[in-house]
């Protein structure tokens, strides 16, 4: 895959993911095994991560050079962090253990294409 295939490819990710997280807050919680009904407050948090996903996206498909490098290093610190926070879920017992596999995978894969994405550059 050539690095614009690859960012493309995690762009895309990025944009479908934040774009279904903040348009249908509720239901792609429910995607990632994420309970809405018990917090009436994960749309909210839902969007604040959607709209994060969708610039970092954007944010590399816009760029070139040292700015595009810059939008990945930043994605990649977000996509490391998720996969802690997913960790830490986890194990704090606040996430269900499939819930918590669910959300890390996804972050880890993440985390992989960025990684891709950052050596291609």
């Amino acid at each position: 895959m050539s690095d614009d295939r690859t960012i493309r490819a995690l762009a895309g990710v990025r944009l479908a993911i934040g774009a279904g997280s903040w348009a249908t807050p509720r239901v792609a919680g429910r995607l990632f095994g994420l309970d809405a009904a018990a917090n009436p407050q994960s749309p909210y948090l839902a969007r604040l991560f959607g709209v994060r996903d969708i610039a970092l996206g954007l944010g590399a498909l816009a760029s070139e050079g040292d700015a595009r490098r810059q939008w990945l290093v930043a994605g990649l610190v977000c996509d490391i962090s998720d996969v802690l926070a997913g960790i830490a879920g986890g194990r704090g017992g606040y996430l269900p253990k499939f819930t918590s596999v669910l959300v890390t995978g996804t972050a880890l894969s993440a985390v992989a294409l960025g990684a891709r994405a950052l050596s291609e550059q």
